[in-house]
């Protein structure tokens, strides 16, 4: 079966999975929010990207304020001697990098220029091939100088070019027209279809990243509706799944949806997790959803799904159907 890949702006033939640099940031917080995934050990990381790397992945999405910082710096160590990684990181959130705190929001020009010299330093990298706005919902002159400012940086050769990380259509249309906007990133799984943002991804040659394609482990095939984080974690909050899948009403309903599926998403020897890879490739050509992960048993699983592929046409039509609650 041939790997689903696609051709980048750079260049670059590229498989259709990236890798998701969120968790491995370890613990940081809203005031007292958790919005990291825990603590996490950093040799595992490493060890992970390695086997990432090993099993063909070339993208890893990272951003500055995962961890405050530390997510792109176990990154950039972990990619040192790796030139031909396609890295993609994101701005907007300031932070503390001692207390681990998320201190405000930013996105004028010379924060910009300011946090992407930061980013650079520790991902020990000379240019960042996507830079992503952090921010849902920038919008009027805010979004205008701040997409002026990413131009600049393009023509520095300090990135390759820039996207927008953001559910909000209305926002990230906007820097349609750019000479170098890229890509949208935005969840997508097999409960959130994205239908205007992907629209807009079609008609406009952009990429689409996926995050939340495992909807923050439900889709993993791990975790119940009942699994205690914790106090740490970003997922202790309430109910983490509910957000990330837009078609269920609560995390009981997407547990049964999902235990309904459960059969064809392993068709063919795939794990749970694979499977829901497989539906996003199915559905868009240009989709790169990018998984989190934390261990080396995760790396190598999620890049399984490369040798599996997109699922059958007859697997998505049923699942698309159950998902939707058409077939009793």
């Amino acid at each position: 079966m041939n790997k689903p890949e696609i051709e980048l702006w750079t260049g670059q033939t590229i498989p259709r999975l990236g890798f998701g640099c969120w968790a491995i940031g370890g613990p940081f917080w809203a005031d007292a929010i958790p919005v990291g995934w825990g603590v996490v050990d950093d040799n595992e990381s490493k060890a992970a990207i390695a086997a990432a790397i090993d099993a063909g992945i070339k993208f890893f999405d990272t951003a500055d304020v995962y961890g405050a910082g530390h997510s792109e710096k176990i990154l950039g160590e972990a990619l040192k001697g790796h030139d031909d990684i396609f890295v993609a990181t994101k701005f907007g959130n300031k932070f503390n990098e001692e207390n681990k705190q998320i201190t405000g929001k930013g996105a004028d020009r010379a924060y910009i220029r300011k946090a992407v010299q930061a980013s650079l330093r520790r991902l020990q990298r000379e240019v960042i091939d996507l830079y992503q706005l952090h921010i849902d919902d920038l919008d009027g002159d805010e979004a205008i100088e701040a997409q002026a400012a990413l131009e600049e940086l393009v023509t520095e050769g300090l990135i390759r070019g820039y996207g927008w990380s953001s559910d909000h259509p209305d926002h990230s249309k906007q820097w349609i027209g750019g000479a170098n906007y890229r890509a949208i990133q935005h969840d997508l799984n097999l409960f959130t279809p994205a239908t205007e943002t992907l629209d807009i991804i079609n008609k406009n040659n952009l990429l689409s990243i996926n995050r939340a394609p495992l909807a923050m482990g439900m889709l993993g095939g791990t975790y119940k509706i009942n699994h205690s984080f914790g106090e740490d974690d970003v997922r202790a909050s309430g109910e983490p799944w509910v957000n990330k899948m837009g078609a269920v009403s609560s995390a009981e309903d997407a547990q049964e949806r999902l235990d309904g599926i459960r059969e064809i998403l392993t068709s063919g020897g795939r794990t749970v997790a694979q499977g829901a890879l497989g539906w996003i490739w199915a559905h868009n050509s240009t989709a790169i959803p990018i998984p989190g992960f934390r261990t080396v048993a995760q790396a190598q699983e999620n890049a399984g799904a490369l040798e599996f592929g997109p699922l059958g046409v007859d697997a998505i039509a049923e699942i698309d159907a159950l998902v939707k609650g058409e077939i009793a």
